[in-house]
């Protein structure tokens, strides 16, 4: 057992580690509607964001999806239905179920209280870690990383610039200094910075000088912001890596400044719309 796992009582060894069930409608989550992320009770990993949660009347909270990476399925000894469990420590959490119409991802994860703990919006910086990366526009940057193992949110917004509260308008105009950016929220137990930036340059052609693909102009440009020093070295590092494969990479690696989120219709761009980025698409550069 990994020292940093919290200490369980009876009650969540039962449910955790033996893998029981509690009783129906008695969970502290059943109806819980905060803003926050859901996370495993033992490791405290990740698991679900609160926008995922519904109310599906079974008595234990429901999602209809987990954070990519987050939850691992296996059968039931018995076969006759599916277990999850945390894909970081192997907590029992309950069971998935598929078919039941009750949303449009038609998947209820069926969670037992007593196997999560709950971090609050306003303590996500205390638990998780934020990365910034610009390469393009930023609907296709988004659409990658947010399914990322270990993501919780991707954001697409504006950063790099000296006007408040930029508008997309503004933006494409110029003048305002800001480029088109995603802010990564993420879970340092399920993945860290250096892959997410690895991923990046495969996502993105980071030899493009202020464009990417069809799209032109300083806001498109490739641009890494680090937040510490050890962001910084691992940009660069990566950004070596491929100079000596032969690309010529632009990407700019400079420290991360004031981020401003773009406008609602701007967020999960290709998932509301069900298609593929046109600009983007994953490339294997390191390999």
């Amino acid at each position: 057992m990994d020292s940093t796992w919290r200490k369980l009582t009876a009650e969540e060894t039962r449910v955790i580690v033996d893998k029981g069930t509690e009783a129906p409608f008695t969970g502290r989550f059943e109806r819980h509607e905060a803003a926050g992320v859901y996370a495993c009770r033992r490791c405290g990993a990740a698991l679900y964001r609160s926008e995922d949660k519904f109310h599906s009347g079974c008595g234990w909270p429901a999602f209809d999806d987990a954070i990519p990476g987050a939850v691992r399925r296996q059968p039931d000894a018995d076969g006759r239905r599916t277990e999850i469990l945390c894909a970081t420590c192997g907590g029992h959490l309950g069971h998935v179920f598929n078919g039941e119409r009750l949303t449009p991802r038609d998947t209820r994860h069926c969670v037992n209280s007593i196997s999560m703990d709950f971090v609050a919006e306003t303590d996500f910086d205390a638990h998780f870690k934020r990365a910034t990366f610009a390469g393009g526009c930023f609907w296709g940057v988004e659409y990658y990383l947010q399914q990322a193992k270990g993501v919780i949110r991707a954001v697409s917004g504006y950063t790099g610039g000296t006007v408040e509260s930029p508008t997309y308008e503004q933006v494409c105009r110029g003048g305002t200094g800001h480029i088109e950016a995603v802010e990564v929220l993420y879970d340092p137990q399920q993945t860290n910075y250096e892959t997410l930036a690895r991923l990046f340059f495969e996502i993105h052609d980071p030899t493009q000088t202020d464009r990417q693909g069809p799209d032109v102009g300083v806001q498109y440009r490739s641009a890494i912001f680090y937040r510490d020093e050890q962001e910084k070295t691992a940009a660069l590092k990566l950004i070596k890596l491929l100079k000596d494969k032969g690309y010529n990479v632009v990407t700019r690696v400079e420290p991360a400044v004031r981020f401003w989120r773009a406008e609602g219709y701007h967020q999960d761009y290709y998932f509301v719309k069900g298609k593929q980025p046109y600009c983007h698409r994953p490339v294997k550069r390191f390999d």
